[in-house]
């Protein structure tokens, strides 16, 4: 399951992150996850609670959004739907993947431990 290492990566990032407020514990995580990303939301979760405590990010949640997988013609710009072929409607020109293929790291929210 490749989600596990996923998991270690976004923690890595969200280290990485908060190197700055060295008094704050990160309390939720805010990713998106692109349709053709080759994730699986749920695996993906799973990972994280298996994980988090031996990252010390214990009382940390996460949240995941869904991104549509979207194309764009490289020639007009238009949004190209699912479905169809590989040329765009409007032009002709070529269309390519513009959204969707791929894992972020949105947001890392953050409580100060002691102020």
């Amino acid at each position: 399951m490749h989600e596990v290492s996923l998991v270690h990566s976004l923690f890595d990032q969200a280290d990485l992150a908060i190197v700055p407020h060295p008094r704050m514990a990160v309390r939720q995580l805010k990713v998106r996850i692109g349709e053709l990303a080759g994730v699986d939301g749920e695996l993906f979760r799973t990972a994280f609670d298996g994980c988090r405590a031996e990252r010390g990010y214990d009382a940390a949640t996460l949240e995941i959004t869904s991104e549509p997988a979207t194309w764009t013609c490289r020639r007009c710009a238009s949004t190209v739907e699912r479905g169809e072929v590989l040329r765009c409607g409007s032009c002709d020109g070529e269309i390519t993947l513009s959204a969707g293929a791929a894992l972020f790291l949105d947001r890392v929210e953050l409580e100060v431990l002691d102020v």
